[in-house]
C-alpha cells in the first residue's frame, strides 16, 4: 500500500450515493485506461470504500450492492476510478506537474540530439530552460508519451531539435573484453559482433541518440579508457571518434 500522502482521492456519484477511493495518481490513470498491470494493494492507501474519505464514513451495503453488484472493495475500487473522476488538490496537482515536468525532460534527453552541433545530446538543462522559455506546460494528468509529441513541436522554434538513434562500434581490448562486452551489448540493441583474433571484442550498438555520452563513459569504465569507438553514419562512412 501507499501512504495517505501519496494518494489521490477518486470519486463516483451513482445512484444518489458517494463512492471514494484512495490510489496512487499514476495507477489511478493507468486503471482509467485499462493499461494499469500491476498488483492493485499496491497502489492504494486502503483496502476500503468510503462515503467521504476524508472523514472515514463508509457507505451503506446496501448501496454498494446497488451499484456495483458486490460489496468487495478489491472489486469495487477499480470500477470507481474508472467510473468517477479522479479528484486532486492544488499541492497535489503541482507535485504531480513537478514529476511529470522530470520525466518529460529525461525522455527528451533521452531521444534527441542537435542536428547543427554534429548531433550532440542535449544536456537536459537546456531542454528544460527551452521548454520555460517556449512555455510548454505540462499536464499532470496525461502519460509523458502522449505529451512528448507537443513537447518536441515547442521546442523546435527555441532550440535545433530531433528524435534520433545513434549506432557506435566499439573495440574492446582483449584484457577487459570478457566482462566490458557483456554489459556493453546490453545498452542497446546489439547489431552485430565480433571476437578478434587478439582476443579484443568489437560490438556495434543502436541506441538513442541523446545517451552517446553516457554510451562513452561506460565504454571508459569498463576498458580503463582504452576502448576505441567508432560512430557509425552508414557502411561506407564511418567517422572516428
Amino acid at each position: 500500500m501507499i501512504s495517505l500522502d501519496e494518494a489521490v482521492t477518486a470519486r463516483l456519484e451513482s445512484h444518489g450515493a458517494r463512492f471514494e477511493v484512495l490510489v496512487d495518481p499514476d495507477a489511478a490513470l493507468a486503471i482509467k485506461r485499462d493499461e494499469f498491470k500491476g498488483d492493485l494493494e499496491d497502489v492504494i492507501a486502503a483496502d476500503d470504500v468510503f462515503e467521504d474519505a476524508s472523514r472515514g464514513d463508509r457507505p451503506a451495503e446496501e448501496d454498494l450492492e446497488s451499484v456495483f453488484g458486490t460489496t468487495d472493495p478489491m472489486e469495487i475500487i477499480p470500477e470507481v476510478i474508472k467510473r468517477g473522476e479522479i479528484q486532486i488538490t492544488a499541492d497535489q496537482r503541482r507535485e504531480m506537474q513537478e514529476q511529470k515536468r522530470k520525466q518529460l525532460v529525461a525522455t527528451i534527453a533521452r531521444n534527441a540530439i542537435n542536428p547543427q552541433m554534429d548531433n550532440a545530446p542535449h544536456p537536459p538543462d537546456r531542454i528544460e530552460a527551452a521548454l520555460e522559455q517556449a512555455g510548454f506546460k505540462v499536464d499532470p494528468m496525461e502519460r509523458v508519451e502522449e505529451q512528448v509529441d507537443d513537447a518536441l513541436e515547442a521546442l523546435r522554434p527555441v532550440i535545433p531539435i530531433r528524435f534520433d538513434t545513434v549506432t557506435i562500434a566499439a573495440r574492446i581490448p582483449a584484457q577487459y573484453a570478457g566482462s566490458a562486452q557483456a554489459r556493453i551489448r546490453k545498452f542497446g540493441d546489439l547489431e552485430r559482433e565480433e571476437w578478434q583474433n587478439d582476443g579484443s571484442w568489437v560490438g556495434v550498438i543502436t541506441f538513442p541518440a541523446g545517451l552517446q555520452n553516457e554510451f562513452y563513459s561506460l565504454v571508459n569504465e569498463q576498458s580503463s579508457g582504452e576502448a576505441e569507438t567508432q560512430i557509425i553514419k552508414d557502411e561506407d562512412d564511418i567517422k572516428t571518434r
